[in-house]
């Protein structure tokens, strides 16, 4: 069973189970509230569906890693939704840090519906998630659901850590390279790696497994990142739903951007003249290619997509599940969106 077919399988009780999660009660007051978390999920308003509401990565992820260890992945919906619902949390913030209007080509929550109400969404989300734990099936011990909990938990803190990181560096001209793997450790890669390893944690495997599979889903988050660094410059802004021009306009130091400022050559020297409008935004980028920063991201996304597969194959299990993982490692370090 290929990739594919795992994804029809899975993605319809994906959207089931998340659907469920995200009910409110029938107090007409909430309405609204309701209509805000549907509309970012990718449900109802102009534009849903498939595009909106993404790939789901971080479920099927989940799902599949736990199958891959040998469990049935249908017990681990809830905690697949959970992490969903994390994961668009964090965008809502995200997006009103950022000022970004836009968000898989539609309007963000906080362009529509203001900041105050946006950042309450957000809240909801985050507290959905951590209810939708309690449904994990009778199947799955005392000790699985402990262990799920805090790994979700420390994931979600690490989540908010990263992201502090991110925003303070957008201010601070003292960065390097060395930097930036802090920062999308914590505000990425975590939560992908903790998908990874509560798949393997409801499946019942062995510690050490867990943490082949928390291995292998930190290089996953690890080249993701970097790989959305690289869409964020040289992406084809009609496919990722957001401005090409954004990271450089915004400051943010995303990884290509301090390997060129490392440079010290003729993006470095641009740069440093303080701040960029949309004007400079082609002479930069152009500048950033003549230093090697797009061919030095490809290469970090290839070399941790490498060592994503080496800690996958370690963890020692086989069958359509793990191949499944291996094309999902391998889409995401060349999707276009």
């Amino acid at each position: 069973m290929h990739l594919e077919q795992f994804y029809e399988q899975m993605l319809p009780a994906i959207e089931k189970e998340l659907e469920s999660r995200v009910q409110l009660n029938d107090d007409e007051r909430l309405a609204d509230l309701h209509s805000m978390l549907r509309y970012h999920l990718g449900w109802e308003g102009p534009g849903a569906g498939p595009e909106a509401t993404g790939k789901r990565i971080r479920p099927m992820l989940t799902l599949l890693t736990n199958a891959a260890a040998g469990g049935v992945w249908e017990r681990g919906l809830p905690v697949a939704a959970a992490v969903e619902l994390v994961h668009n949390f964090s965008l809502i913030h995200d997006d009103i840090q950022d000022n970004s209007e836009l968000r898989r080509g539609r309007q963000t929550v906080w362009k529509i519906w203001g900041v105050a109400q946006a950042i309450n969404a957000g809240d909801s989300l985050f507290s959905l998630a951590h209810l939708s734990l309690e449904h994990m099936t009778d199947l799955v011990t005392s000790e699985q659901k402990l262990k799920a909990g805090n790994v979700l938990r420390n994931a979600s803190l690490t989540l908010t850590q990263g992201q502090f990181l991110d925003l303070d560096y957008e201010a601070r001209g003292d960065l390097t390279v060395d930097s930036y793997w802090p920062m999308i450790q914590g505000k990425t890669a975590s939560l992908i790696a903790a998908c990874a390893e509560l798949g393997a944690i409801l499946a019942g495997s062995h510690d050490d497994i867990q943490a082949k599979y928390h291995d292998f889903g930190r290089y996953v988050g690890l080249a993701f990142q970097v790989h959305d660094d690289y869409l964020g410059i040289w992406g084809d802004a009609a496919r990722t739903g957001k401005s090409a021009e954004s990271d450089l306009l915004s400051g943010k130091k995303t990884l290509p951007i301090l390997y060129g400022i490392d440079q010290q050559g003729e993006f470095a020297e641009k740069w440093d003249k303080g701040h960029v409008i949309a004007e400079m935004v082609p002479a930069l980028v152009r500048s950033l290619e003549k230093d090697g920063a797009k061919e030095y991201t490809i290469e970090q996304v290839n070399q941790l997509s490498n060592q994503a597969l080496e800690a996958l194959g370690e963890t020692g299990a086989a069958g359509e599940a793990q191949e499944a993982l291996v094309e999902l490692t391998e889409m995401l370090a060349k999707r276009e969106h």
